[in-house]
């Protein structure tokens, strides 16, 4: 190679990248990323709070036998809803009812020998105004009168507790409610000492009884205490499965002594439990709540409050916590941190980080970083329309059958 070609090789090649790169056309910047936003208002929010309960029956009967005999016959279907009075078990009669005849006649032997002394003290008494008459005949007599009087009585108290033995071969049902099933059948022997023969649960209303931590109750008490306390607050119930429960009920009870070994207070609601569908042909009825079931509680309070408020989809998180993107005067996207207070699936309320009237983004959050510019626009009507219903549903309710719809309390996203 001819080393004075070198440099006319490196100048050709020189001037063909020049050449090349002013031919190459100009790539336009990106444009703006389209977002949507939303302003932070102030609207009314129902204050929630959960905790886990347990559905108990007002009344709770367990049956038994008071005397003992054969038990003849069972009167019931085993869960199906009784009524107060029922019949349940029949048991032998016999034995009570040859009882109770004996006692009858013992009663009227005796009734029949006291008014034979009533005729002979009547008898002494009238000889004491003659020459016959003897003070003594006639006291012997009266003691004699007065002493078969006092058997007499004690004659008709073995036969009431005689009838009052025969009333209890029949067992009757002493509450309205749901039977379970019998734990003995036909042809055995029954009395005090066989235990529980059947158990009967009141079905409607119900209660629900749950733990309030310590420190939680006393929030509790701050904020509902000036509003009325116990009537300043709606129970709502979220199901095993999910669902909330379509009715609502009241608080009646909370207890007067704090769990030492859990350091939380028993609180106690009422809450309705109609029968889902007619009963069976056998008697069987089928109610929402049954007793001694796990439910979420939800306390709901009666009067919402005002909250600066924006839409939960808004608020995203990291290990610092929770934050928004809001767009600033130069439309650029910024960070700011919030600190999230009550509030419901559609709507986070802010305590603090941000202020009425801040354009926070709500949509097309996936494509923003904060700094950048970004192209805002209002958001979609469904984002609007979430949080004008959330708002709706959190005005005064005075039906306490509706459907839930607000949600619990603020958690983790």
């Amino acid at each position: 190679m001819n080393l004075a070609d070198v440099p006319i090789r490196l100048l050709a090649a020189s001037l063909v990248i020049v050449l090349a790169h002013r031919a190459a056309p100009t790539q336009p910047a990106p444009p703006a990323p389209a977002v949507g936003v939303v302003e932070a208002t102030r609207r009314p929010i129902t204050e929630t709070s959960e905790f886990l309960g347990r559905i108990e029956a007002i009344n709770r009967v367990n049956v038994a036998a008071r005397v003992t005999a054969f038990l003849e016959q069972r009167l019931f279907t085993e869960g199906a809803e009784i009524r107060k009075g029922d019949q349940l078990y029949r048991l032998e009669r016999g034995p009570f009812e040859a009882d109770l005849a004996a006692k009858q006649a013992q009663v009227a032997q005796l009734e029949a020998t006291l008014e034979n002394a009533r005729l002979t003290t009547e008898r002494a008494r009238t000889l004491l105004g003659g020459p016959a008459g003897q003070q003594s005949t006639y006291d012997a007599a009266l003691a004699n009168q007065r002493s078969l009087e006092a058997q007499v009585q004690a004659a008709q108290a073995q036969v009431k507790a005689s009838q009052i033995n025969l009333d209890y071969t029949v067992i009757s049902a002493p509450i309205d409610g749901k039977i379970g099933r019998t734990t003995v059948t036909e042809g055995n022997i029954v009395g005090p000492s066989s235990g529980v023969l059947a158990t009967i649960v009141s079905q409607d209303p119900m209660y629900v009884t749950f733990p309030v931590p310590l420190r939680q109750g006393l929030e509790l008490r701050e904020r509902y205490g000036p509003q009325g306390g116990l009537e300043a607050v709606t129970i709502r119930l979220r199901l095993p499965d999910g669902r909330m429960y379509g009715q609502s009920g009241k608080l009646n009870f909370v207890d007067n002594s704090i769990a030492q070994n859990t350091d939380t207070i028993t609180v106690r609601g009422e809450i309705v439990n109609p029968i889902l569908r007619a009963p069976s042909a056998a008697g069987v009825t089928v109610h929402e709540l049954t007793d001694g079931e796990f439910v979420t509680v939800v306390l709901e309070g009666v009067q919402p409050i005002e909250v600066l408020a924006i839409p939960r989809s808004a608020v995203l998180s990291d290990q610092r916590g929770d934050y928004v993107l809001v767009v600033g005067a130069d439309n650029k996207a910024e960070q700011r941190r919030i600190q999230l207070g009550q509030s419901t699936p559609t709507i986070a309320s802010v305590i603090d980080g941000l202020a009425a009237g801040d354009k926070v983004i709500a949509e097309g959050l996936q494509r923003v970083r904060p700094g950048q510019t970004v192209s805002a626009d209002p958001a979609s009507a469904l984002i609007l329309s979430s949080m004008k219903d959330a708002a709706s549903e959190a005005a005064p309710r005075t039906n306490h059958g509706a459907p839930v719809r607000t949600g619990p309390a603020d958690r983790s996203k």
